[in-house]
């Protein structure tokens, strides 16, 4: 369990086993392979074994990381964020105080099966940013992280970046699988849920990523969440 007064992050690295990061409360935003992931509260990012990344941990955050053998069966393949239930918080907290090299059949043992049991149960979510390698369109995904609300059309993007609107679609659909509009949308869900648990005001995020009004952003985020921001933030106690 970490926590700071300062944002902490860690530089791009790997390891053997599978790594469960998961935020009791601030944030986490984490850089895996070719994706931006963000860890809103009660939730976690489910990182494979050797999957390249670096975590930004914010400085209110409560944060816990498990490590769980690859071997276990039943875990998600590829990167995804899952949704944490208040019993898979409070067993996880309740671990972290018990002695970490455990034996088998021992009541320490018996919680972890139930950890992970509950673990694979759990819905998945997608708060990422796909970062491409190509270089035209990772160059637009460093510009919009720079300038998140820049509103400028397809077209305008394509033809600052020296191609047609038809080859800047069909490159984001091949390399991310989204339109440009949801590509870029995306970048703002992570932006957002990072700002909600730092505790901007709505409006202030809408001005920031470029949204002509809270209500034009709040009816974005419901769309995209099933939910305003304000029954987010309430859900997810931040």
């Amino acid at each position: 369990m970490t926590g700071g007064e300062r944002d902490a992050e860690t530089p791009q690295h790997q390891h053997h086993k599978c790594q469960l990061v998961m935020a009791l409360s601030g944030y986490i935003k984490c850089k895996i392979a070719d994706a931006i992931w963000m860890v809103p509260p009660n939730c976690a990012v489910w990182i494979p074994s050797q999957e390249l990344h670096g975590n930004l941990i914010s400085s209110n955050a409560n944060v816990c990381m498990l490590f769980i053998d690859p071997d276990v069966q039943g875990m998600p393949e590829k990167s995804c964020t899952l949704s944490i239930s208040p019993l898979i918080r409070e067993l996880t907290v309740h671990l972290t105080s018990l002695e970490q090299n455990y034996l088998p059949n021992t009541a320490t043992a018996r919680l972890v099966e139930v950890l992970i049991d509950l673990l694979k149960q759990m819905p998945t979510q997608h708060y990422d940013f796909p970062t491409p390698v190509e270089p035209r369109l990772k160059a637009i995904a460093s510009q919009l992280l720079l300038t998140p609300d820049d509103r400028r059309s397809i077209a305008t993007w394509a033809k600052d970046y020296a191609m047609s609107e038809r080859t800047l679609t069909r490159l984001v659909k091949h390399e991310v699988g989204l339109t440009f509009g949801r590509w870029r949308g995306q970048l703002h869900i992570v932006l957002a849920l990072q700002k909600l648990a730092s505790g901007t005001s709505v409006q202030r995020i809408a001005e920031e990523l470029g949204y002509e009004s809270a209500s034009a952003f709040i009816t974005f985020f419901k769309k995209t969440l099933g939910k305003s921001p304000k029954q987010y933030i309430q859900q997810h106690d931040l």
